[in-house]
């Protein structure tokens, strides 16, 4: 098949960037013709709360990638969305992650249909954000309108998508896949000799942007617990605030866990996240909201135990007791099942269970699915 992406791709960072190269690699290691539409522009600054959008990695092998499309210009989304109709892919595939691009990626997806074969499909991580405002309601009925059918990563989203799909278009679930291209497992203490850190202490995770959504204040309560106060463990943070750092760093001296908390507040760039990873003993997601998320299938490549909160699709991944722990977004809650992974040595056997589990999440299922539709 011919075969276009839509969405954020090198040089711009991140999950999302990181997800639509790897989708476009299976593709092309399936033996189909691939190209990859990213921005000139894609959010206008005062819409990007971090230091930088873009990538100091290297452009990626093996894939075509085009820079011409601006998410603020509807003449620009005429003009890509012709192009892409002359070219006359078997499918574009839209990646979809927030409501702002649903006027961008809907006006494309409506000019590529017009030559009456190109099949549009959204890749849906997100239909509704993590947190919303009126926009929110507003936007994306237009891109939902453009497409024929969806995929998305979680059923959360699923029926978040019903809610705006009046025509009732194809739909399906197909979790997110491993992500698989940061380096492999390597010793706990090579990492953590990388990283400075003391062998004699164990880690926990924190991996990610930080953004409220994202519990840091419930896991950091945790961690001022009693019992997590006389166990040799520390959290690791790593991840760029999105978001005033003050409150955070105020929390850790309120709750006097200063010795418990590695900071590392920074993005970090592909090359280091298997530092942290290899490191750890347990990945942990407080999440007070969520669909699904890249954290736990880059957990799954490293084959670390897991701590979820049972919100959006989270739980759907981590099987409960076997591969980690679901708890609801409650500090005393998580502090109980970190209490019970150290003090019972569950790493062992849940690392072992992630190993037959982590096969349901390779990048051809997704595919498969896609292709599907």
């Amino acid at each position: 098949m011919k075969l276009i992406i839509v969405g954020t791709a090198y040089p711009y960072r991140g999950g999302l960037a990181a997800f639509n190269e790897r989708l476009a690699l299976e593709y092309v290691r399936q033996g189909h013709d691939v190209e990859v539409y990213t921005f000139t522009l894609q959010y206008p600054n005062f819409l990007f709360p971090g230091k930088t959008q873009y990538s100091d990695d290297p452009t990626p092998e093996q894939l075509v990638i085009h820079r011409k499309v601006n998410s603020c210009n509807p003449f620009n989304w005429v003009k890509v969305g012709n192009e892409i109709a002359r070219k006359r892919p078997d499918k574009v595939i839209f990646a979809y992650w927030m409501s702002f691009m649903a006027p961008c990626m809907g006006t494309i997806a409506r000019r590529a249909r017009k030559n009456k074969t190109t099949q549009v499909i959204a890749l849906v991580h997100n239909m509704i954000p993590h947190e919303p405002n009126i926009l929110d309601k507003l936007l994306p009925p237009y891109f939902v309108k453009s497409v024929d059918a969806f995929v998305a990563l979680s059923e959360s989203v699923v029926h978040d998508i019903e809610k705006f799909d009046k025509r009732n278009c194809p739909k399906t679930f197909s979790p997110h896949p491993i992500y698989d291209h940061y380096g492999e497992r390597t010793s706990r203490e090579t990492a953590l000799q990388q990283l400075g850190l003391d062998p004699a202490c164990r880690y926990a995770l924190f991996f990610g942007f930080i953004r409220a959504y994202k519990g840091l204040d419930l896991l950091l309560h945790a961690f001022a617990d009693e019992r997590l106060r006389k166990l040799p463990v520390k959290l690791i943070v790593a991840g760029e605030f999105y978001e005033d750092e003050a409150p955070y760093q105020k929390l850790i001296d309120d709750l006097n866990i200063r010795d418990k908390v590695v900071l590392h507040a920074d993005f970090i760039p592909n090359d280091r996240v298997k530092c942290f990873f290899n490191a750890a003993d347990i990945i942990t997601q407080p999440y007070k909201t969520a669909t699904q998320s890249g954290v736990t299938q880059i957990a799954f490549h490293f084959e670390k135990s897991m701590l979820v909160t049972n919100v959006g699709g989270l739980a759907e991944i981590v099987p409960d007791g076997k591969i980690g722990y679901v708890v609801e977004p409650d500090a005393t809650q998580i502090a109980d099942a970190l209490c019970d992974f150290y003090e019972n040595s569950r790493q062992a056997d849940f690392e072992q269970n992630i190993l037959e589990e982590k096969k349901k999440y390779e990048w051809s299922r997704l595919t498969e699915a896609i292709d599907k539709l």
